[in-house]
């Protein structure tokens, strides 16, 4: 029995941090959302509305944000774009990872190590997953891929 729940605690603890590294990776949609729903909640809106403006304004926060990323083709709006959803990533990414390696071992410069590591992957995770809904290039330059729906004869290709 001792074995089983070593093992079920330690699925657990990974589990908690698989669910804290998404809540930081989605820090800035969160943020909003929460924001949005404690002002609705304080203007009288209720719990549920709270809850429904929240939901509602975190989506719209993430969603907006990945249209945004996908449809500019500057780099430097989309690196800003994808800078103002990273950032907040890797500050919740550093407090997460300080936070549990704290729980392993006093403080020092081996905690710090490991926070750091977590801040790195944080960033780098809540930018790849901006740039997830960006269309892959069709290597002409034009942004379009190949679509069975559009099919054109192989001589009429662009």
């Amino acid at each position: 029995m001792l074995v089983i729940g070593i093992v079920l605690s330690v699925f657990g603890l990974g589990l908690f941090c698989c669910l804290l590294f998404t809540l930081a990776i989605y820090a800035l949609p969160f943020l909003a959302g929460l924001t949005a729903g404690l002002a609705a909640f304080h203007s009288g809106a209720g719990v549920i509305g709270a809850l429904i403006v929240g939901f509602l304004t975190g989506g719209a926060t993430l969603a907006l944000g990945q249209i945004a990323f996908a449809t500019i083709r500057t780099p430097l709006i989309r690196a800003i774009i994808g800078l103002l959803y990273a950032v907040p990533a890797t500050v919740a990414g550093y407090q997460v990872s300080f936070a549990l390696a704290g729980i392993a071992m006093s403080t020092g410069g081996w905690q710090t190590a490991f926070a750091v590591g977590g801040t790195v992957l944080s960033g780098f995770t809540a930018f790849s997953r901006m740039a997830l809904f960006v269309p892959a290039s069709d290597g002409w330059g034009i942004g379009r891929t190949y679509s069975p729906v559009s099919w054109q004869p192989h001589d009429q290709r662009r």
